[in-house]
């Protein structure tokens, strides 16, 4: 499997993976398809990367930046992250998890966050913690991961292409 940036044909890839890696999962708005091509049109992928085996994209995950109402800056969002149904539960997801959460840091990051199940993602150090919080969602679903410290005290907002609907 190799892991690299997005390229401009990998967009109608991405986009069915997203489709097809959400269609049944219950906690899912649908919608996060449009998630991503709303960042990518108003430029705010920090990270847009996909997983291939052979020359088939079977995985993605996207980062871009978020905002702190503490002023702090360098905080990420980590995802959507999409890997097709076929090639789920085969480590795709994890290496796709490691290559961003990597990426992000050799970047300066200061840290990222996600909207996830605990149990999944603290294998990569996530964590909920109540110094981030994001107004609206149960707090333990809401977690981070700090590359420099104790993370700040602050509310955080996503762009808002997160609310993209079509």
């Amino acid at each position: 499997m190799l892991i690299r940036d997005e390229l401009p044909d990998d967009v109608e890839a991405i986009d069915r993976i997203t489709r097809a890696a959400f269609a049944d999962q219950p906690y899912s708005s649908h919608t996060e398809q449009f998630i991503v091509a709303a960042l990518r049109e108003a430029g705010q992928l920090t990270l847009s990367l996909v997983a291939l085996k052979g020359d088939e994209v079977i995985g993605h995950v996207a980062a871009s930046p978020v905002t702190l109402s503490s002023g702090d800056t360098g905080w990420h969002g980590l995802g959507p992250i999409s890997v097709a149904p076929a090639h789920q539960q085969h480590g795709v997801g994890s290496a796709l998890m490691r290559a961003a959460i990597a990426r992000l840091q050799a970047m300066g990051s200061a840290g990222c966050v996600l909207l996830g199940e605990p149990a999944y993602y603290a294998r990569f150090g996530f964590r909920a913690d109540p110094a981030l919080v994001l107004p609206g969602v149960p707090a333990e679903y809401f977690q981070l991961l700090s590359f420099s410290g104790e993370p700040p005290v602050a509310q955080v907002h996503y762009h808002d292409a997160f609310e993209a609907t079509a």
